[in-house]
């Protein structure tokens, strides 16, 4: 296998993604279905329109947290509204903890 080769396999694959500015128990199914379409690639999660974040979709960005990281790869949260870090911070989370940072 020749050097270029070799660098196309280590080279890592990367999606981004926005959250809706709702993210009640309605969007919760939906929102795991988005970001599990993404499974094997790093993946940005923007929060910057979030306006109201549930409990159920909490779970699902924790859930997609730890499966990335047993994956080995990045999942990252990023710009967080003022709503959505409000509503971490109700929970007793913070951002380090929906994240995971593997490289």
């Amino acid at each position: 296998m020749d050097g270029r080769n070799s660098e196309m396999l280590t080279e890592k694959t990367q999606a981004t993604m926005d959250l809706p500015p709702v993210l009640d128990i309605t969007a919760a199914a939906p929102l795991a279905g988005d970001i599990l379409a993404h499974r094997g690639k790093d993946l940005m999660v923007n929060a910057a329109q979030v306006q109201r974040v549930g409990g159920q979709c909490l779970q699902v960005l924790l859930s997609a947290a730890a499966t990335w990281s047993q994956d080995g790869i990045d999942f990252e949260v990023t710009d967080a509204s003022p709503e959505f870090t409000e509503a971490l911070e109700t929970a007793g989370l913070g951002m380090e903890q929906i994240s995971a940072r593997n490289s």
